[in-house]
Formats: C-alpha cells, structure tokens, sequence
C-alpha cells in the first residue's frame, strides 16, 4: 500500500467489525459522525476462497462515520471457493447459484432485523458476481446500491475453452449477466472500482491463470459495466480495490451522498472481540463451523512477542463455531492459539484492535510447501486484504526482503521465513511499509506453525 503504516494506524486503530448481530462495546461517540438514518443498511460480500473479517477496517471505518453497527452485515458463504465446472458439483465448492440462494436470504435477513426497504451491497472480486445475479434475477426491488469492488465482470479471461467456469468473459454466467444495451439492473445505483493495471485478474495476458502468452481477451478495463458509475483507483491491487483507505472512501460517498469525515478509525475505550473458527477439509478454504476448537488468546509484548499474563481468554468453540468474547484494550497487540484435532496448532500474532468486532475469524494453517530438514519453526506474514507488491511496498520478514514475492503486479499474499532448528522460541519480526509485528517462532516439530497476520 502506498499509505504509511504510521498514517494508517492513526486512522485505523486495529482490527474489529461486525456482522450485523449483538451489539459489541459502545460506539465512541465523541470521535464518531452522526449519520442521517437515510443512508441504507450495508452488506459487505468477500470474495473467492474468502470471508466476513476481510471487511473489518472497511466496517470499522463506516462506524467511525457514525454507521450505526447493528445497520452493517458481512456474509460469510458457506463454501466460499467457486466450482472449476459451475455446473458440476464439487466438495466443498459453491455454483453461482449457491452463492445467489445464500446472498438473498442475508439480505433479507438485514432487511428483516433493520427494517430498512432496501439495502446497500458491497462485493470484492467474486462476491460481484453474487450481487449482479441477486439484482438481475429478482432481488433488484431489495437493493438501492450496488458496489463492486475488482469483480471480474467481463472475465478472468475470455476463451472459446472451459465455457462452464464462472470466471470466463465468454460462459454463460457473465454473457448473461451482461447481455444487452446497458450491463446494469435499472433502479439499482451501480459503481465499480478498479486498478489502474495491477489488478492480477485483470491482465492481458494469461499468466496469471498459468497460460503465459495467451491473450486473455480482457484488460484493466474488465471490471467496468456499461450503465454504472466507474472510477479507476489508481495503482492499486486486486484486494486493495476493496479494502484500500481510499475504496473506502468510495464506497461511502457512493452509498451516503457525500464525503466521509473521516477516514481515521475512532478507537473505542472497550474492546471486546469474537468470531468463528472454520473448518479446511482437504486444504480447501470454507466457513464450515468447526466445534469445539480450543481458542487461547493472549497479551503480548510489541517488542519481543512474548506473552504478558495469563491468558485473556481460554475457551472451546461452540457447535455454530463461535468463539468468545474475549475483552481487551486497543494498545495491545495479541497472540490467537488455535488448537483442533487433525491440524497444525496455529499461533497467530495480531497488531492491537481499536475496535470491537464479532467476526475475528480463525482457520488453521499450514505451511505451503514441505519444510526442508533443519527446519526449527515455519513463520508466515500473511496479508489478507492485499499482496505484496514489489517495488511498490516495504515487506521485510525476519530482516530481508523475502525472495517468495515475486515484482511487478502484486500477486502474493503471503511469504514465509524459515527459521532453523537451534533457533525456536526467538522473536521474528514483519514488516510491512510502516506495519510491525512481532512473532515467536513455535516449534515445528511439536506440529506448531507461526502466522503474523497483517490488517492493513
């Protein structure tokens, strides 16, 4: 990100959201913005492989507008990773039409809850695809404004080849969705946001889809619709044209009609968070509730990643895969243990949270590639609401520049150090342009795996 980390810390705390439930800790009224209730209910949708917690700044900042929480939602699918064959079935993969059925029953259950005629939708990359074929296929009456965010609406790739992937400019989906004069759902606002060329899924040439040299048949141009409003945000990556400090502000002066007064997440003085534990069969990323997984949480030291205390929180996962709440204040920084039968115990350090937020979301890790021999700990800077993108940011691991990412177009997310035998237990650090966290390299081989997980 070209934003500074002190900038971005100032203006975004740490981590929480809300999915719309229970009300968390107060809202800090004094550093928040009334808002006329005129400004809808808004539902945030992630994308491929995705869930709910990859909204939780975007969240926080509409809060910090004075959004009320209870009036803003974010889905979690089921099974959040789309079909290779939209039409053949597939373990633990969604069709298009899976993905419709289980946005319009959470739209109708925010309407319900808010009371609101209408709502207001905001999708990154596949979660577009969701929102058209809610709007297109009845549910426009519901919407008054619909945000899409890197959605590849034109394709991945255009091909004569593969015509059932839902990905595919020239299938049946997107040929659906956007036939006709005008590719928009009248009486629905539309908007998209795209990058200026370093959107990975927006690329003339394939590959980013493992076919280097083929002409995709689509360009940066591909997530625009005839008939919306579409801005270019400028250089940033596919996930920053959805969670990027100035998405947000797009986003907001789309849905609101004017500007935001901030765009700064105000701190709350009680921090209280919870969230889901969700299951990985076979390595495949769902929101599946796992049961009775053991959550820890702790306190820990900025500088050298070691615990403060006992633990904040020591508890089981519910059978819906609940986890929490846990209270803590936004100068800590936090270590989460997630522990279940089956996978590698995942240590994840986190900056500190300025906000409440109910979709603290855990999922267990594991290295992406076999550890070699000698290998003491396995370490992981993970950014879930971006890449990395070299030249453009600042991403030391553990002293270097990881040699994992590659330049150019940001397509990486995560890059990992290895840390060897005689080493275990020492801090490692992570930095990412002005973000800093401070990990403990667990061991190896006790089957424990170490993920510093950035929020910006």
């Amino acid at each position: 990100m070209q934003t500074t980390r002190r900038s971005l810390l100032k203006a975004f705390g740490a981590l929480p959201v809300v999915l719309g439930g229970t009300p968390l800790a107060a809202l800090a009224q004094s550093e928040a913005t009334a808002v006329p209730a005129e400004v809808p209910p808004i539902l945030f949708v992630h994308g491929n492989g995705d869930h709910a917690a990859l909204w939780i700044a975007q969240i926080w900042r509409m809060e910090s507008n004075g959004v009320a929480r209870g009036r803003l939602a974010a889905l979690n699918f089921t099974d959040p990773l789309a079909r290779s064959d939209d039409g053949a079935a597939q373990d633990h993969r969604s069709s298009t039409n899976d993905q419709r059925r289980e946005l319009a029953a959470a739209i109708a259950d925010l309407k319900r809850r808010t009371g609101a005629a209408k709502v207001a939708l905001v999708a990154s990359s596949r979660g577009g695809n969701a929102v058209r074929n809610v709007i297109k296929n009845g549910g426009a009456a519901d919407v008054s404004h619909a945000v899409l965010c890197g959605t590849p609406n034109h394709g991945v790739y255009a091909w004569d080849s593969d015509l059932r992937n839902e990905f595919n400019g020239k299938g049946p989906f997107l040929s659906g969705l956007n036939a006709g004069d005008s590719e928009v759902t009248p009486g629905v606002a539309f908007l998209t946001l795209r990058s200026d060329g370093m959107d990975k899924y927006a690329q003339a040439d394939g590959r980013f889809v493992g076919k280097p040299g083929t002409p995709t048949g689509v360009t940066a141009v591909g997530p625009e619709l005839k008939g919306a409003t579409n801005l270019v945000l400028g250089a940033l990556d596919h996930r920053e044209t959805a969670f990027h400090p100035r998405a947000f502000r797009e986003i907001y002066k789309f849905i609101a009609g004017r500007e935001p007064e901030r765009i700064a997440i105000a701190p709350e003085v009680a921090v209280q968070l919870s969230g889901l534990v969700t299951a990985t069969p076979g390595g495949v990323p769902t929101n599946r509730p796992v049961a009775d997984a053991r959550v820890e949480v702790y306190r820990v030291d900025p500088d050298s990643g070691k615990r403060i205390g006992a633990a904040l929180f020591d508890g089981r996962s519910g059978p819906d895969g609940r986890w929490g709440p846990v209270d803590t204040q936004p100068p800590w920084p936090l270590e989460f243990v997630l522990t279940q039968p089956g996978e590698m115990t995942t240590h994840i350090y986190r900056s500190p949270f300025p906000r409440s937020s109910d979709v603290v979301h855990l999922r267990a890790t594991k290295p992406a590639a076999k550890p070699q021999d000698g290998t003491g700990a396995v370490v992981m800077l993970s950014r879930p609401r971006g890449y990395f993108g070299l030249p453009r940011d600042i991403v030391i691991l553990d002293g270097k520049q990881p040699t994992d990412v590659k330049p150019g177009v940001p397509t990486d997310s995560v890059t990992t150090a290895i840390v060897p035998s005689g080493e275990v237990g020492r801090a490692v650090i992570g930095l990412f342009n002005e973000e800093r966290i401070v990990a403990r390299a667990w061991p190896l081989a006790e089957n424990r795996i170490t993920v510093a997980e950035l929020t910006y």
